[in-house]
């Protein structure tokens, strides 16, 4: 039984094509686009929230996306545990839904970063990460120019005490360093799970690095962990 991605597309978006394509051509499952303004997500196991500059990033990051009205049906998904992934600028509307606590500020450089990033795997109790291993370290490229994710310390400590951080901006030795972070993101933060661990924000795209002939493809890593657990849980 095939998996049924479905990927939102908002004006703006630049990488709808890029997750499609690494669910429908790389990993050979089924994959459709979900306009924007659609009122349903329709019959989908999974929804990618891609990045971009949806509406042009005007007010904030994801700050228009959140009132898309496929944003209403997104939330009633997620909230009845199914699974969403918000990459970049995804993973801004997903904070602005409200399905993630927290938010993403303006980089610490106040510059556009582009560049390649390695990642640790700190927690694997989800379905986007199980098929990884703890302090796994992942490259992937990230491209933002608000990707300083900022939290409460509460909050903060919330997400270290439950598990529920995801990834974390690290050297290519595993090293949580402060040279390693691109954007000043509080605690090295790279990706958060929400307290259900079936909604993943991450900044980096992992669907830019999910084939061997783009280099080092980790971002595979991601997706095959993904399919697994949907394919398991069928």
């Amino acid at each position: 039984m095939s998996v049924r991605f479905g990927v939102i597309v908002f004006p703006g978006s630049n990488c709808d094509h890029d997750a499609y394509h690494v669910a429908k051509h790389v990993f050979g499952q089924e994959a459709r686009f979900i306009w924007h303004k659609e009122a349903e997500l329709g019959d989908v196991d999974f929804v990618i929230v891609p990045g971009g500059f949806s509406y042009g990033d005007y007010l904030r990051s994801g700050a228009i996306a959140r009132f898309s009205p496929i944003m209403k049906d997104v939330v009633r998904f997620a909230n009845s545990g199914g699974l969403v992934m918000g990459i970049c600028n995804g993973f801004q509307i997903l904070c602005e839904s409200g399905l993630l606590p927290g938010a993403l500020m303006r980089n610490e450089s106040l510059r556009f970063v582009c560049k390649n990033v390695h990642l640790k795997t700190e927690s694997l109790d989800s379905p986007f990460t199980q098929g990884l291993t703890s302090g796994e370290v992942l490259r992937v490229p990230v491209a933002h120019g608000e990707g300083n994710y900022f939290a409460s310390d509460d909050i903060l400590d919330q997400l270290e005490d439950q598990g529920r951080v995801a990834f974390r901006y690290c050297n290519e030795n595993g090293q949580v360093t402060k040279e390693s972070n691109p954007n000043g993101a509080s605690r090295n933060i790279a990706g958060i799970l929400n307290e259900g661990r079936n909604v993943l924000g991450m900044m980096p795209h992992p669907e830019r690095c999910a084939e061997a002939i783009l280099g080092r493809p980790d971002g595979a890593r991601i997706f095959t962990s993904i399919v697994d657990a949907l394919s398991v849980g069928a």
